[in-house]
C-alpha cells in the first residue's frame, strides 16, 4: 500500500508499555522509509492538531518509562459526529494516511466511528490495565499493574496477619474482574469478588465464618472496584454488621497504573508496536493488533469493542481451594 505518514496517539487511562508501544511504531515505521507524527494528548490533541513529527531519538530511553510521553485524554468532544468530521480534517489537512491508536475499549470505539464515517485508516492496539479487550489474550499494562498491585498486597497482608484482621483490597476493574482475579490468586486471597463471578456477600460471609472456625486469624478479601456487590467499603459494612468485624478497607486505585513497565509489557508493547506498522504496509487496517496462543491477530475494531472477554472463572475455584 502507498502510506507515507502515519499518526500515533495514546487514548484514554494511561497503562505501563504505552511508551514501549510509541516506541515500537516510531522506529519500525521509520526503518520502513515512513513518516511518523506523534499526536499530542489523545483525541483532544487530535481535534487541536497538535502533533510532533518523531524520529529514532524522540522515543529514546522511554521504554523503561510509565504512562504516555504523548500524554492522554478522555475527550466528550470526539464522541460527536462534529467532533469526529473536525478529527478527520485535521488528518486530512496534514496528509496522515493512517492513524495507529493506543487505548482501550472507549478509544477503539472513537476510532471505529471515525473509519465508519469518514474513511480514515486505522490501526488500534490494545494499551489498557484491564486486560478486558477481546482479540488478545493480554493488553499492555495488565502485567505491571497485576505485579504492582501484588506487591502492596504482599505487604498488606503482614499488617493483617500482626493485627489479626481482615482486609478488603479494592483493584481497578470497573466492568471486568481480570485485575482482581490474577492478584487474588498470586496472594492466597481468602477469596476474591469480580463482577463476573455472581459471587454474593452471603458467600463471603460463610467463608469468612469457616476461615475462622479452622483457626485463621486474618482474611484478604480482593474486591474488583466494579463487583456487584458495591466495592470494598460496601463489603466492608456488610461484614461487620453480619459478624461484628472492624475489617479494614485499602483502595489501590491508580497506583496500578503508573511504575515502570514489568518485561513482558515492555516486549508485547514492541511486539505489537512492529506487527501494528506491518499490518499497516501490507493494508491491514480496519483492525486491532493482538496476541492469542503466542501468535499475532488482527481483529477487527467493531469485533474488539463490541465482543465481551470472558474471564476464566476456573482461577477463583482454584484460589478458593488453596485458601483453605
Amino acid at each position: 500500500m502507498d502510506f507515507k505518514r502515519i499518526g500515533v496517539l495514546t487514548s484514554g487511562g494511561d497503562a505501563p508499555g504505552m511508551n514501549a508501544a510509541i516506541r515500537s511504531v516510531v522506529r519500525t515505521g521509520i526503518h520502513y522509509g515512513l513518516e511518523v507524527f506523534g499526536i499530542k494528548y489523545g483525541y483532544e490533541g487530535l481535534l487541536k492538531g497538535v502533533m510532533i513529527k518523531m524520529d529514532a531519538r524522540s522515543v529514546a530511553n522511554i521504554i523503561q518509562r510509565g504512562g504516555s510521553i504523548l500524554g492522554t485524554s478522555r475527550t466528550p468532544e470526539f464522541k460527536t459526529k462534529e467532533g469526529r468530521k473536525k478529527g478527520y480534517e485535521i488528518l486530512k489537512k496534514n496528509n496522515i494516511d493512517v492513524l495507529v491508536v493506543i487505548g482501550g475499549e472507549g478509544s477503539f470505539a472513537g476510532a471505529r466511528e471515525l473509519e465508519i464515517e469518514h474513511k480514515v485508516k486505522i490501526v488500534c492496539i490494545p494499551g489498557t490495565i484491564d486486560n478486558d479487550i477481546s482479540g488478545t489474550d493480554y493488553t499492555i499494562g495488565f502485567d505491571t499493574a497485576v505485579n504492582t498491585a501484588i506487591d502492596a498486597v504482599d505487604k498488606i497482608r503482614d499488617t493483617a496477619m500482626s493485627l489479626e484482621r481482615v482486609f478488603l483490597i479494592e483493584v481497578m476493574g470497573r466492568n471486568s474482574g481480570f485485575i482482581a482475579a490474577e492478584v487474588g490468586l498470586a496472594c492466597g486471597a481468602e477469596s476474591i469478588l469480580v463482577p463476573e463471578s455472581g459471587c454474593d456477600s452471603k458467600n463471603l460471609v460463610e467463608i469468612i465464618r469457616e476461615s475462622e472456625k479452622k483457626g485463621k486469624k486474618c482474611s484478604i478479601i480482593v474486591v474488583a472496584e466494579g463487583d456487584e456487590s458495591g466495592g470494598a467499603f460496601r463489603v466492608a459494612e456488610i461484614l461487620k454488621k453480619e459478624l461484628n468485624l472492624d475489617p479494614r478497607v485499602t483502595v489501590l486505585g491508580h497506583i496500578q497504573r503508573g511504575g515502570s513497565p514489568t518485561a513482558r509489557d515492555r516486549i508485547l508493547a514492541s511486539r505489537l508496536g512492529y506487527e501494528a506498522v506491518n499490518g499497516i504496509l501490507h493494508g491491514q487496517t480496519g483492525a486491532m493488533v493482538g496476541i492469542i496462543n503466542g501468535k499475532i491477530v488482527f481483529t477487527p475494531i467493531l469485533e474488539s469493542c463490541n465482543k465481551k472477554k470472558s474471564l476464566d472463572l476456573n482461577l477463583l475455584k482454584i484460589a478458593e481451594i488453596l485458601a483453605k
